[in-house]
């Protein structure tokens, strides 16, 4: 299962990494929620993050996610603490904190230029993440971490800038043709002539005869009937006088 899961982890990173240019160490962009359900299940995300993605990775937070937490009680203090042992990125509400959620998708912006995972249980926004393209999405599944598969939003603009890339690649082509006096030219293609059957391995043809040979049938050879001898047994006093004379 493990193997299992690893092979997934490389193939979600390399889709990111081939279409949105993510590169290590990966920025883990965490928020309370994720904290506190890795507080719960005693897992060390410091530990557990990096082996699973087989990465190097930055932790980082913002003072909005943390000030949240400080506003949500004493009860979260130990989710409190792991939070704030990350970085902590500047995202521009230092003077009016907002909600850690609306903190979150105002760092993604439109593009996800920083190109942040996104680490979260709130399901309102993770639903608001899958919205958006180019963005993972890192939870926890009990005690196992799970890198989502891409989002049918990011699916769908790595295609169109596939697309995008092979026009402009067509264009520029175009004006080289046109600097170097190549565009009206026609490239001649050659056809390959259908081949016949190698005469060598084909078999010779044999003459037709124009009458039809007659086979006479076979000769029976005549049934001879076997005849045996009947031997006569002679008494022996017979033989001996047979004998005498």
């Amino acid at each position: 299962m493990k193997v299992k899961r690893y092979k997934k982890v490389h193939k979600h990173l390399g889709f990111f990494t081939h279409n949105y240019g993510f590169r290590q160490p990966y920025q883990i962009l965490v928020d309370g929620t994720f904290c506190l359900t890795a507080l719960n299940n005693k897992i060390n995300i410091a530990d557990n993050i990096p082996r699973y993605l087989q990465a190097d990775v930055k932790l980082i937070t913002t003072q909005c996610a943390i000030i949240e937490m400080e506003n949500l009680g004493p009860k979260l203090n130990g989710a409190l603490i792991i939070l704030k042992m990350y970085t902590i990125h500047k995202c521009g509400h230092e003077g009016k904190p907002i909600s850690g959620s609306k903190c979150i998708l105002s760092m993604l912006g439109k593009t996800n230029e920083n190109h942040y995972i996104i680490a979260t249980q709130d399901r309102d926004l993770q639903t608001k993440i899958r919205n958006k393209p180019g963005v993972p999405l890192l939870y926890l599944h009990i005690k196992t971490p799970v890198l989502e598969q891409p989002s049918e939003a990011s699916v769908i603009t790595a295609k169109n800038r596939l697309s995008l890339l092979q026009g402009s690649e067509r264009e520029a082509l175009e004006k080289l043709k046109e600097e170097n006096g190549l565009a009206g030219s026609q490239e001649k293609i050659r056809k390959k002539k259908k081949k016949g059957p190698n005469p060598l391995s084909c078999k010779k043809r044999k003459a037709k005869s124009s009458s039809k040979m007659i086979v006479a049938p076979k000769e029976r050879k005549p049934h001879i009937e076997s005849t045996k001898r009947k031997r006569i047994k002679i008494p022996k006093h017979v033989r001996d006088e047979l004998m005498k004379k």
